[in-house]
């Protein structure tokens, strides 16, 4: 197993990335790090809150109603609940893929797709 090397950052340069950061030569800390070609996704985020420059961070802080969470909750139970819809759905058509299969080889049609597409011309010459 191959060791990754280890980045160790100067405090000089940690300032510099920082005071460019604020001086707006780069567009985010995102932009900073590939500027640098700093690999961790965190570093200058984290520099920046070491430096009391957490402004330069960018976050976003998401202030909710009681009304608005409730209906989040009640979004996510109602994917949760599609979701599992959608597996047994797709469970019990392959089930009876599965069936359709035995049930032409017990009668001896060898063709399953060829029956699919007779029996279902007749189905809607009739309906």
């Amino acid at each position: 197993m191959e060791r990754k090397a280890v980045v160790r950052y100067s405090e000089s340069f940690k300032l510099q990335v920082v005071r460019e950061l604020e001086e707006g030569r780069h567009g985010s800390c995102n932009a900073a790090m590939e500027a640098y070609g700093i690999r961790g996704s965190e570093t200058v985020y984290r520099w920046a809150r070491q430096y009391g420059r957490e402004h330069l961070t960018r976050r976003v802080i998401r202030v909710e109603t009681l009304e608005e969470r409730d209906e989040l909750r009640r979004i996510k139970e109602r994917l949760r609940d599609l979701e599992q819809a959608l597996g047994d759905a797709t469970l019990d058509l392959r089930l009876e893929r599965e069936y359709l299969k035995i049930a032409c080889h017990q009668a001896g049609i060898e063709d399953v797709e060829a029956f699919k597409k007779k029996v279902h011309g007749k189905q809607s010459t009739t309906q």
